[in-house]
């Protein structure tokens, strides 16, 4: 449906002209608004389409003549059978459901308008909105300030959150600004999310999540020394930091210690160790991500016996390692093709019912790459067939491997059986597979 929207939008748009100032009028006052934004950025659209079943309210002959005929046509659309309600916003209960749907109506339209550089459009309808008695909720804004800062708006951002308040039922609260931190440090905007969460501390009082989002912020771009520096400041301002703030922290460790594993093999694993002592003390229980987080960072510094300790002390501790947790151990045995241990570690995993899903398609695929630079092709054949078992398509470099190896190999016979299991089982993967087919290879 979005693609279908934008693509009738695109060529409104070519032949609509949009001002920087327009007027609104309604019976009795008139509104002069002034627009100076219109760039383009992408970002995927996630909202939902119109869900109700009812019409929408209708306009009084007052009402101004939108410079958008589509959008009023597509007020109009019946709904269809996959629509489906909103989530909730938070809006006031009083409006009708009528109303509720024309403000998605209104939030999709919005959403495609700042896509094709109508930034000014946008505007326009949220004033729209207001004079037609559908007020927007806190979502119109959200698509607009996400996609204002993922255009480096960031000012203009900035801007809509304030003019927020004019607009909406709800007042204004941390959970709002909460978002325009979290989409600022998502975007790599964490001195500008720093700025404005300092300028706005008498307003809005500082909480634990919003210095997690800064954390998280200032560890995308890699400034681990700030990151620590705004967790010793929650402890000073008496905010409790919890496991979430602990894990964001942790994987910005990580994160850093694998892009420079050469720099980082004494250093980043000592951190890590450090903070998960420093969560013991004060009482926090490390979850699954925890301790995934630093065994990640000790494997990717080399440092497998210490890893292979904590996932003891994991188990132990009554935390089922997932999959991910068991995929760090086999990347580095990967790198150190130590077919070996990963199979070892395989086995002990089975065995001791570890990980409640058991491996995953990242599993097979360093377990079979693994085997097959080591000529263990029998192994590697049966990991193979327990991976489709399960229902998981093979990638299909991992399809090209061994059945290279095994026709350089002299194995046919086994490919030949394998290639009967895997046509069996083709009606799992459906049309995805039939994208496989191989060209005969010759040695």
């Amino acid at each position: 449906m979005l693609s279908l929207l934008e693509t009738i939008l695109s060529s409104l748009l070519s032949n609509h002209q949009t001002t920087p100032i327009y007027s609104l009028k309604s019976s009795s006052t008139t509104t002069t608004h002034s627009m100076p934004w219109n760039h383009l950025f992408n970002y995927p659209a996630f909202l939902s389409p119109p869900p109700s079943s009812t019409k929408p309210s209708s306009v009084s002959a007052t009402t101004p003549k939108s410079p958008f005929p589509f959008f009023h046509h597509s007020l109009s659309l019946p709904p269809t059978s996959t629509d489906t309600p909103p989530a909730s916003t938070g809006t006031s209960n009083t409006s009708s459901d009528s109303s509720v749907a024309t403000t998605v109506t209104y939030n999709l339209m919005i959403d495609i308008l700042a896509k094709v550089r109508q930034f000014d459009v946008c505007w326009q309808l949220i004033v729209e909105m207001d004079q037609r008695n559908v007020k927007p909720s806190s979502e119109t804004f959200f698509v607009l300030i996400r996609r204002l800062i993922a255009a480096g708006l960031t000012r203009q951002a900035i801007r809509a959150f304030d003019d927020m308040e004019s607009f909406v039922f709800e007042p204004v609260n941390e959970t709002h600004f909460c978002f325009l931190l979290d989409t600022l440090c998502k975007y790599g905007y964490v001195k500008v999310g720093v700025d404005i969460f300092n300028k706005r501390k008498h307003r809005f009082s500082p909480n634990v999540k919003m210095y997690t989002v800064l954390i998280y912020g200032w560890c995308k771009i890699g400034r681990i020394d700030m990151a620590e520096r705004f967790l010793k400041e929650m402890g000073e301002r008496g905010i409790e930091a919890t496991v979430v703030t602990y894990n964001v922290l942790l994987n910005g460790i990580c994160r850093r210690a694998s892009l420079h594993p050469e720099s980082s093999r004494a250093h980043k694993p000592e951190l890590t160790l450090d903070k998960l002592k420093l969560m013991k003390e004060k009482g926090i229980c490390p979850s699954v991500v925890t301790y995934t987080s630093v065994v990640k960072c000790l494997c990717s510094c080399g440092r497998i016996e210490d890893a292979e300790e904590l996932l003891g002390e994991m188990v132990k501790n009554g935390v089922s390692p997932t999959a991910a947790t068991y995929n760090c151990f086999f990347k580095e045995y990967m790198g150190r093709k130590d077919a070996e241990s990963a199979l070892k570690l395989y086995r002990k995993m089975r065995e001791d019912g570890l990980g409640s899903m058991g491996p995953d398609l990242d599993s097979y695929t360093m377990l079979i790459h693994g085997l097959c630079e080591k000529e263990k092709w029998s192994e590697a054949c049966k990991f193979f067939v327990e991976m489709i078992e399960k229902g998981l398509l093979p990638q299909k470099v991992t399809f090209e491997t061994l059945y290279k190896g095994l026709i350089q190999s002299d194995m046919l016979r086994t490919w030949r059986r394998l290639k009967k299991k895997l046509d069996e089982e083709s009606i799992t993967f459906g049309s995805e597979f039939q994208n496989y087919q191989l060209k005969p290879y010759k040695r």
